[in-house]
């Protein structure tokens, strides 16, 4: 350890104040709730609004825990792995600024120790924190708490039996129901912080002003003001989600069918569900995975692969948005030209003539897929990401009676719906329609 090095560490164990010493270290100005919440012991729950700097907070607040306390262990945890990781990662960066002489080793995606004998440690909780039991930990963190299976918190509760550990809970509100729900209300056992996204001086008034007129009052509530609603209510149950959730890992059979949700501008994952039939009623979801910020070129080429490797019947694909650039190309290539269905189902219709079908509707494929699970039609992977996404699928009623269907994590259950619509085209003859100049305008029953 350099003088500087020693120097500065001591500096922050010394300050009567470590987190305007770690402000000044990162050359940030923290917000006065972000500052309050660092500084909060004990239980603390936080519903926050979107983009609203909860992450960093927790970050921050669990990298000075490490530092400051010798022979500590925390675990951050969540539903997905994908979720846990990006919360690591931002401690760990912020362990880097402030004290990475302190850092044993390499660092890896799930563990950093530190000369104080202090550990953090990050491992996806799945549905029932299986992989979690046996740990004692100083802290527990749970991000998109809301998420989070009842079984995880009974799991997570003994680790800090012997510790006198603490829980921090972080989320954006799912309704009003669940042990994130009951800590907030509860209060008694919890120091509770609620953060809209309007209060963020880094978001702007223009932004906002968008977004409450481009989403409905309910889902504005929801994502950027953090509000417990009963109005909003889920579209699959857990109850129903678990009562499906047979299906171990396995590869799909051939002559499946997949469905792809293509990510929009701003969004950060593809995913692919293959699905087979057993008897063009009874469908098994055996397959799903999803990529991450990767370029049109490479989501084209694991489309070309997945037909190949799992001899697709059918692929179905948002043909609107990004999706429409990838269904373009992927039609004119001979392996896909006959296999490749494109479903928008913000309005397009697979009908060619109108006048003799109705449109394909939102509603209509995820009401399709609600009816198979209800009727014990399809057998789903024991997938967290596809529970989760599952988990987030809300619908709404407008004053006028539309139904609003949505979800934060909808895009593997979007794939999901599309793979699922081969009961409803199993019978129908599909072919391409081709316009007079030889563009490709969609695929349409025949």
């Amino acid at each position: 350890m350099t003088t500087s090095e020693k120097s500065s560490l001591e500096n922050l164990w010394n300050s009567p104040d470590p987190v305007l010493f770690a402000e000044k270290k990162l050359n940030i100005t923290l917000d006065k709730w972000q500052r309050d919440y660092i500084k909060t012991k004990g239980n603390t729950a936080v519903r926050a609004g979107r983009q609203s700097g909860k992450s960093f907070a927790e970050s921050l607040r669990v990298a000075l825990f490490a530092i400051l306390n010798d022979g500590t262990t925390t675990l951050v945890t969540a539903a997905v792995e994908r979720q846990g990781v990006l919360l690591f990662e931002k401690i760990k960066s912020q362990i880097i600024i402030l004290a990475k002489h302190m850092i044993v080793g390499n660092p890896t995606m799930h563990q950093i120790v530190l000369r104080n004998k202090s550990r953090v440690l990050m491992h996806p909780s799945g549905r029932d924190a299986y992989g979690l039991r046996g740990y004692t930990a100083h802290k527990v963190v749970i991000d998109e708490a809301h998420f989070v299976p009842e079984a995880v918190f009974v799991a997570i509760m003994p680790m800090l039996a012997t510790t006198n550990g603490t829980l921090d809970l972080l989320s954006t509100p799912l309704g009003n129901k669940g042990f994130f729900y009951d800590a907030f209300m509860a209060g008694s056992n919890f120091s509770t912080f609620h953060v809209r996204s309007e209060d963020c001086p880094r978001i702007s008034k223009e932004f906002l002003t968008r977004q409450r007129r481009e989403m409905t009052n309910l889902q504005y509530r929801q994502e950027y003001e953090a509000e417990f609603l009963d109005a909003l209510q889920a579209l699959f149950p857990a109850d129903l989600i678990d009562k499906c959730m047979t299906i171990d890992k396995t590869q799909p059979k051939e002559n499946s069918y997949m469905g792809v949700d293509i990510a929009r501008y701003g969004g950060d994952e593809n995913a692919f569900v293959v699905v087979d039939m057993q008897d063009r009623e009874h469908v098994f979801a055996r397959y799903v995975e999803t990529t991450e910020r990767v370029s049109t070129t490479e989501t084209t080429a694991k489309i070309i692969q997945f037909t190949k490797d799992f001899k697709l019947r059918k692929v179905y694909i948002d043909d609107g948005g990004i999706g429409g650039a990838v269904f373009d190309y992927l039609i004119e290539k001979p392996e896909l030209k006959r296999k490749l269905v494109g479903i928008n189902n913000a309005s397009r219709s697979i009908i060619h003539d109108k006048s003799r079908g109705k449109r394909l509707m939102k509603e209509d494929l995820y009401g399709n897929l609600k009816r198979m699970m209800e009727q014990g039609h399809i057998q789903l992977l024991k997938d967290e990401g596809l529970r989760q996404s599952l988990l987030s699928i809300q619908f709404e009623y407008s004053d006028e009676g539309n139904l609003k269907i949505w979800g934060r994590y909808s895009h593997i259950t979007e794939a999901l719906i599309r793979a699922c619509w081969c009961v409803k085209s199993a019978n129908l003859n599909i072919w391409v329609a081709s316009s007079r100049d030889g563009k490709i305008e969609g695929v349409f029953e025949q």
